[in-house]
C-alpha cells in the first residue's frame, strides 16, 4: 500500500523524537517527572507546575471521541482529497489529541465512542513517517 500524502507536520526539537516512537509504532507523550502531568502537544515546560523535566511515557492508545468534523474545503490544494474527517480523542491518559477515523466516517461517529489506535504509512515533503490515526474500538 502507498504512503498517503500528508500536510507538512511539524519537525524540530522534542517533535522530532514524537515522530521517531511513531515510526516504532508507539504512542508516546511527554509526561512531567515533578507532577506526572502528560502533555500533547509537545511543551518546553510543564503546564502544570513549570518544571523542565520529561519521560517520554507509551499511551495505552485507548481513547473515546470527544469532537469530530468534516472537511469540505480544499485548503492543502489537492494534497488530500476532500471532503476528509477529523476527529478530537481523548486519550485514556487524559491529553486530547487530533486525528483522523480509520476504516470509518463522520456518518459512524458518536459521542464517547471508543476508539484505539492505529498507524499509517504517509509520507510529507521531509519523507515517510507513521501517523497516528484511531479505529473504531473492537
Amino acid at each position: 500500500m502507498a504512503a498517503e500524502k500528508r500536510p507538512d507536520r511539524t519537525l524540530g526539537r522534542h517533535h522530532d523524537t514524537f515522530w521517531d516512537y511513531c515510526g516504532k509504532g508507539e504512542l508516546r507523550l511527554q509526561k512531567c517527572e515533578s507532577c506526572d502531568h502528560v502533555h500533547w502537544p509537545v511543551v518546553q515546560k510543564c503546564e502544570n507546575c513549570g518544571e523542565k523535566g520529561f519521560a517520554w511515557d507509551r499511551m495505552s492508545g485507548r481513547g473515546k471521541v470527544v469532537s469530530w468534523t468534516t472537511f469540505e474545503r480544499d485548503y492543502y490544494r489537492g494534497l488530500m482529497p476532500v471532503p476528509y474527517d477529523t476527529i478530537l480523542v481523548e486519550l485514556a491518559e487524559g491529553p486530547l489529541f487530533m486525528s483522523n477515523p480509520q476504516g470509518f466516517g463522520w456518518q459512524d461517529l458518536s459521542a464517547d465512542m471508543p476508539v484505539t489506535l492505529s498507524f499509517i504509512e504517509a509520507e510529507d515533503s521531509a519523507g515517510p513517517f507513521k501517523l497516528p490515526v484511531f479505529e473504531r474500538e473492537g
